[in-house]
């Protein structure tokens, strides 16, 4: 039986008719015109399943933060159909066996399309390189490799990683931090962190690594994957890159679209996160570089926490906060409202480009007749308030309490199938 997603507006567009079937998109009629079951979004936006290079699941290991099935929840309800789980989990995901265990409980879960991302080096030490070819052969067929939450800081062994992953058109995703310049590091570096007495983290040390790394990256004639860019420089920084050529791509979070140092200033240890809240000339910056293509994908770098790791001193807090279910609000509030990105921009840098990068074949299509029906429909004047109890994530450590945000996914298909309708999870 097919489905009709009536009266949706691709891309902010004139409404259709979308009919779907055998998990492909397989005509687009007039409005009224489509012939199926029905699932009526009229006057919604629609868009390609939203693909995240960036997700913390936790499992396996710290399965009280946050587990494959609670984050994929937390993903559908936020429009991504497919999103890359970070190697840092217990035991760390530098292993054909872990990253396996990982794809099978996302494809068990069905809300999402889970492709693990294999760690550069084994157990994120830095010091010798994880099983990288093996990982890339195995089912789960990982084509992204990080040790995000660590830096690969060693040269040498930065420039193996990025002739390794040639062999099989892999990307290494560099978490920008040089580690001798953000020891005890608690936030941005500048007069307030003076002020507040917490250890700075200087912005040189995101864009030291990244300069160094855009020129392996070009020596070796490979790819390159920047995480969670945060500061004017390294925006500048990558331009320069790409303007030579350099196969370099780049993230920003959402969090880093809007939040700024300041809050650093109530000790709440929410808006800790790795690399720090920036001022708000960084964020006029990421902004610019994310509307011109400088920065090219916008990554949540959703990290889950326990309440006990959160709800402490902020020295002795961890970094990170959520982010599937709120990003594309923040996007729509910060790029879309402002007229920096269209909805076809949302969708480029939301789903097409990060399926490219992750090389995710099944995803990030145009919502054209033949493609994979991986399609959100989403309510751009509707506006929420967020509290934390109402998110799917098994954590609640999110910035964003309190806040009006606009924007509200309506409806998710994945390979044709509704995981969410009228904003539940439909199993």
């Amino acid at each position: 039986m097919s489905l009709v997603l009536r009266g949706i507006r691709p891309y902010g567009d004139d409404a259709v008719d979308l009919v779907i079937s055998d998990g492909l998109i397989v005509d687009i009629v007039p409005v009224g015109q489509g012939q199926g079951d029905v699932i009526e979004a009229g006057g919604l936006v629609g868009l390609p399943g939203l693909v995240d290079l960036h997700t913390h699941l936790r499992e396996p290991g710290r399965e009280d933060a946050e587990t494959v099935e609670t984050g994929s929840r937390a993903a559908a309800l936020g429009g991504f159909t497919c999103i890359h789980a970070m190697a840092n989990t217990t035991p760390v995901a530098d292993t054909a066996g872990v990253v396996e265990q990982v794809w099978r409980l996302g494809e068990r879960s069905g809300r999402t399309q889970v492709r693990p991302v294999g760690a550069v080096t084994v157990g994120l030490g830095g010091e010798q390189l994880a099983e990288i070819g093996a990982m890339a052969n195995s089912a789960a067929q990982v084509r992204v490799f990080s040790d995000d939450g660590k830096c690969v800081h060693d040269a040498s062994l930065m420039r193996r990683s990025l002739e390794y992953v040639k062999a099989f058109d892999g990307v290494i995703a560099q978490h920008a931090q040089e580690p001798r310049l953000t020891q005890d590091a608690q936030m941005n570096e500048g007069a307030l962190s003076g002020q507040l007495g917490l250890a700075g983290w200087p912005a040189v040390a995101e864009e030291s690594i990244i300069a160094r790394d855009v020129l392996l990256a070009q020596h070796v004639d490979s790819r390159l994957h920047v995480c969670h860019v945060s500061t004017a420089g390294s925006v500048d920084v990558i331009r320069w890159a790409k303007g030579r050529g350099i196969n370099v791509t780049a993230e920003v979070c959402p969090h880093h679209l809007i939040l700024t140092e300041e809050l650093a200033t109530t000790y709440d240890p929410i808006y800790k996160v790795n690399p720090p809240l920036r001022t708000a000339s960084d964020i006029e910056a990421l902004r610019a570089g994310l509307a011109d293509g400088t920065i090219d994908v916008i990554a949540t770098d959703h990290a889950p926490h326990p309440h006990e790791d959160k709800d402490c001193e902020w020295a002795a807090a961890a970094f990170g906060m959520l982010g599937l279910e709120t990003a594309l609000s923040i996007v729509i509030a910060t790029m879309v409202e402002p007229g920096l990105l269209t909805w076809r921009g949302v969708a480029e840098r939301m789903s097409s480009a990060p399926a490219r990068i992750g090389r995710v074949r099944e995803q990030g299509h145009d919502l054209v007749v033949g493609a994979v029906a991986n399609v959100i429909a989403v309510d751009p004047s509707a506006v929420r308030s967020i509290t934390a109890t109402d998110l799917a994530s098994k954590s609640r450590n999110t910035p964003y309490v309190g806040m009006q945000l606009p924007g509200i996914v309506e409806h998710v298909l994945y390979a044709g199938n509704p995981t969410v309708l009228h904003r539940q999870l439909t199993w």
